[in-house]
């Protein structure tokens, strides 16, 4: 079970997030306004450079051991020892960026097992303008070179710039990881580093799928197909995606550890990405053959089956034809019937471009909406389905369908829509031993249901109408469905309760469609008792003329200071003597009984103690309805280790109170500013 610090929520993060807002709404974190990771602006480190005749060092992915790994690639491990860094320049007389175009032969794979990054390359290498979205022009080792260069990936809904030095690993004169075939040409290797430095050491990038090097090389949308239950037109929809562009990778299971990278007899290689690169029919003896064009990154060790380099049937088609096909292949490239394709290989994955090339009809265009969460244990991190004491807690988004599909040929009237999670930044979690967590997410309709967070008695009541395929330990997990029209609440989840993690939730729609996310308003209910003790109080304690400050605009030191006056004076009596009158003693025990009730009704175990999503429900028993982030960060402050005792539930009780009191006394808002309340509850 893995836990993250989990920052207080101020006025600073307030102020982050509105400035970011803003920013993206001016087109920053676009294809054409990439984020500067790091806050590192390539143009101004390599004017610097230049004007100072030195060449860049990076101090943010330093030529050091730590930037290599944290375990097999470890400082001081075995495939570590020996290690140095070497500029393009110190290990070739005329080093070249591209030469001739990039292709897949640029990419061959090096003691690294990012198999699934470098098919995802090769793939990539295929349609040149995404190439060069990635790969930036005006890179080179002779005009205006000062040892620095930058790449663009897209990361979690924006597209980020990240600048490297070309400082690369090399072991006994060798380049260490990717390199091209010729050894002269580095963009492949520099690209690597780049990537390898957005994940935080070259050793996270070990493993993963190939559909995550798509996506980030392209922000498009991934599908995956199991190859045993391929669809029936699995061969038009591979031509339809190569005609769009779209990235296609394919790999074999294994069933066992021993499995992974083991060689079949014939040379086909278990546990290990592969690229897709070419569909073609041909005529042979007297019928059709569907043939499929398959790259390994290894650059070598390829099929040795039916139509392989050498084999006989090559023999049986047109000369010409035969001499076309393989002349055009690359290193470790090779030709297969398709279905010998579907016989060996497992898994087909296909990363979409753009929404739109999720259609057949080239001129409908798809909706996307984009939502940011996060699963935080004892507050949102509810595990999936098979825990209905915490499923509820998740977060939750509502999808309005509005639109049926258009149609014809199908009489079933339905939307159209994907729906795709993402957890972010798992990789940097490597370095302390974790890893991606199982993902997947639930769908349930909600007709004529309030637009408020839904409880575990819906939950307990309804089944989903639809699902993930599966929960599974992979970056992204996406689904295409077809619904009738209505509206719908997603629940995305880990599959086990109380694990962490951000995530990115995407919703690709056919037709016209709305989408919010699922949260209850911040409101409290109050009995006039309390209200009018508490403004007897801040009476006596503000001048008019604070008053009149207030009113105009809440100033955070002033409001610091009240917080912590009405915090003392809910302690103490209210003329300051540190003594309770009989009066304020009948409000506080009055007060006191009742949340000491509320707290033994949800202490269900009796344990003198409540769960952290049990504190919820007894929250809103008292009169406090909370958002998801006040929840949050009132557990990260109250609860020890997601369980909260009396005397935590009492103290969160008063204080809440207190600034509900404070807002509502000097603003002349009706609703109470969740920002304000954050702000405040976590000084």
């Amino acid at each position: 079970c893995c836990s993250f610090i989990i920052k207080p929520f101020c006025c600073n993060g307030v102020s982050e997030r509105i400035k970011k807002d803003r920013q993206r709404a001016l087109g920053l974190g676009s294809v054409q306004q990439a984020v500067r990771y790091l806050n590192q602006d390539f143009q101004a480190l390599r004017d610097d450079c230049l004007q100072n005749g030195s060449l860049f060092e990076d101090p943010m992915f330093p030529a050091e051991p730590a930037s290599l790994g944290f375990k097999e690639l470890a400082p001081f491990s075995t495939k570590t020892r020996g290690v140095e860094w070497k500029r393009p320049t110190e290990l070739t007389e005329d080093p070249q960026f591209i030469v001739g175009g990039a292709t897949r032969t640029d990419i061959c794979q090096g003691a690294l097992g990012d198999c699934w990054l470098l098919a995802a390359i090769g793939s990539l290498t295929l349609n040149e303008r995404l190439l060069h979205r990635v790969v930036p022009h005006g890179q080179s080792f002779n005009y205006q070179y000062a040892g620095i260069f930058h790449f663009q990936f897209w990361q979690f809904g924006e597209w980020v710039d990240v600048v490297i030095d070309d400082r690369l690993p090399v072991k006994d004169g060798e380049l260490m990881f990717v390199h091209s075939a010729e050894g002269s040409e580095f963009w492949s290797a520099l690209l690597e580093k780049a990537y390898a430095k957005l994940n935080g050491s070259y050793e996270a990038l070990s493993g993963g799928s190939t559909t995550e090097g798509f996506e980030d090389f392209t922000g498009g949308v991934a599908e995956m197909y199991e190859l045993k239950k391929a669809p029936r037109d699995l061969y038009r929809i591979i031509s339809k995606a190569l005609e769009r562009g779209s990235l296609l990778g394919c790999s074999i299971d294994i069933t066992s550890a021993f499995d992974m990278e083991a060689v079949t007899f014939k040379k086909l290689v278990k546990g290990h990405a592969y690229s897709v690169t070419g569909l073609r029919q041909v005529e042979y003896r007297g019928r059709q053959e569907r043939l499929i064009r398959i790259r390994n990154p290894w650059g070598q060790v390829e099929w040795t089956g039916a139509w392989s380099d050498s084999s006989s049937e090559w023999n049986s088609i047109d000369s010409a034809e035969k001499d076309e096909m393989l002349c055009k292949m690359e290193d470790g490239e090779f030709w297969m019937s398709f279905q010998e394709f579907l016989r060996q290989f497992s898994r087909l994955e296909i990363c979409n471009l753009t929404p739109d090339a999720l259609s057949q009809d080239t001129t409908s265009f798809w909706t996307t909406v984009t939502f940011e969460g996060g699963w935080r244990r004892g507050s949102t991190a509810g595990g999936c389905r098979n825990h209905p004491n915490t499923f509820w807690i998740n977060p939750q988004y509502k999808i309005s369908l509005l639109e049926e599909d258009d149609d014809p040929e199908d009489d079933e009237v339905a939307c159209s829509f994907l729906v795709a999670l993402m957890q972010k930044d798992r990789r940097r979690y490597r370095r302390q031993g974790q890893d991606m967590h199982t993902i997947g997410f639930a769908i349930y309709e909600v007709r004529g249901c309030p637009s408020v967070h839904m409880k575990k008695d819906f939950f307990l009541r309804h089944s989903s109408c639809a699902r993930s395929e599966t929960f599974i330990n992979l970056r992204e997990v996406s689904t295409r469905l077809r619904l009738p029209p209505g509206e719908y609440l997603v629940v995305p989840s880990t599959f086990e309760p109380s694990k962490e993690a951000d995530f990115v939730l995407r919703v690709f729609t056919e037709k016209q469609s709305e989408s919010e996310e699922m949260d209850d308003d911040v409101e409290v209910n109050l009995s006039e008792e309390v209200k009018t003790f508490f403004h007897h109080i801040l009476k006596q304690l503000f001048s008019e003329a604070l008053f009149i400050t207030f009113c105009r605009g809440p100033d955070l030191n002033m409001l610091t200071a009240a917080q912590r006056k009405v915090w003392t004076l809910t302690r103490s009596q209210k003329d300051g003597s540190a003594r309770l009158g009989l009066l304020e003693f009948q409000i506080l025990w009055n007060k006191i009984r009742k949340w000491l009730g509320i707290f033994r009704e949800f202490d269900l175990d009796k344990s003198g103690c409540m769960s952290s999503y049990e504190m919820r429900l007894a929250l809103e028993n008292g009169g406090f309805k909370l958002n998801n982030k006040l929840y949050q960060m009132l557990i990260a402050r109250y609860a020890d280790n997601e369980i909260i005792d009396f005397d935590n539930f009492t103290c969160c009780l008063v204080k809440l109170e207190a600034m509900f009191m404070v807002f509502s006394f000097y603003s002349s808002c009706s609703v109470v500013s969740p920002q304000w309340l954050c702000m405040t509850m976590c000084g």
